[in-house]
């Protein structure tokens, strides 16, 4: 008896004791606090519930939403060095094909040539610009006569014996190189009463050859226009 009383407490059994006694009164207290709520969501109003649910769907609603906004916008940071590029390479084609049509690059592809041999001097000016005419017709996309490039604004007029191509003095022969489709570009020339047939009433002759790389190569200096400016905004 006198061995067991009093009781021996080692330094290690208090801590633990105390250990034990913290953990005892930390659940007492979660356990108090879950039913004072659960008791006072017993005693809540059944308006009172239905808010409470549609707060929360409320909120869980906004949560999925900026979710949703959140992975648009990572797509988007993805997306956006690829859209880059593609708009970069969209806006160096669409200069290139204006600068074809402009006479401000050279161009190559399919079409023909067409040799006017006028050895009596009795082609016009009106007569290759009737050709002109009728090939644009028929799809020309760029054409070059005698090292002169064919624009928009292009006018032909004579000059003595010879023809002036904005201002540019040319003589026969008068070889044209014209980038099209050789199947559409062709017949055009040879309709009953059309350029071919009337060139030859003159006496003059008309070869017309298709090829699978004509070779526009005359260019034009960009003109700054002087009042016209883009109305883009």
């Amino acid at each position: 008896m006198q061995g067991l009383w009093p009781p021996r407490v080692t330094r290690a059994q208090l801590i633990v004791a105390v250990l034990l006694f913290g953990l005892g009164f930390g659940l007492a207290v979660q356990v108090a606090s879950n039913s004072d709520g659960d008791s006072a969501l017993r005693g809540a109003r059944q308006e009172d519930l239905v808010r409470i649910l549609d707060e929360l769907d409320d909120r869980t609603q906004r949560l999925e939403d900026e979710k949703t906004g959140l992975e648009k916008q990572r797509q988007e940071l993805e997306n956006s060095s690829d859209q880059a590029e593609e708009a970069r390479k969209q806006t160096v084609e669409k200069e290139r094909q204006l600068g074809i049509l402009a006479g401000t690059v050279a161009a190559e592809g399919p079409g023909i040539t067409i040799t006017i041999d006028d050895t009596k001097g009795t082609v016009e000016s009106d007569m290759l610009l009737d050709a002109i005419q009728e090939l644009r017709a028929a799809g020309a996309e760029a054409i070059q006569v005698n090292g002169v490039r064919v624009v928009a604004n292009t006018y032909l007029s004579d000059s003595g014996k010879s023809v002036s191509v904005d201002g540019n003095k040319i003589t026969a022969p008068y070889r044209f190189k014209v980038i099209g489709k050789p199947q559409d570009l062709e017949p055009a020339l040879n309709i009953p009463g059309g350029v071919v047939q009337t060139l030859e009433k003159e006496q003059a002759t008309v070869a017309v050859e298709r090829s699978t790389k004509i070779v526009v190569d005359a260019l034009r200096a960009a003109k700054q226009p002087d009042y016209a400016r883009s109305s883009s905004r």
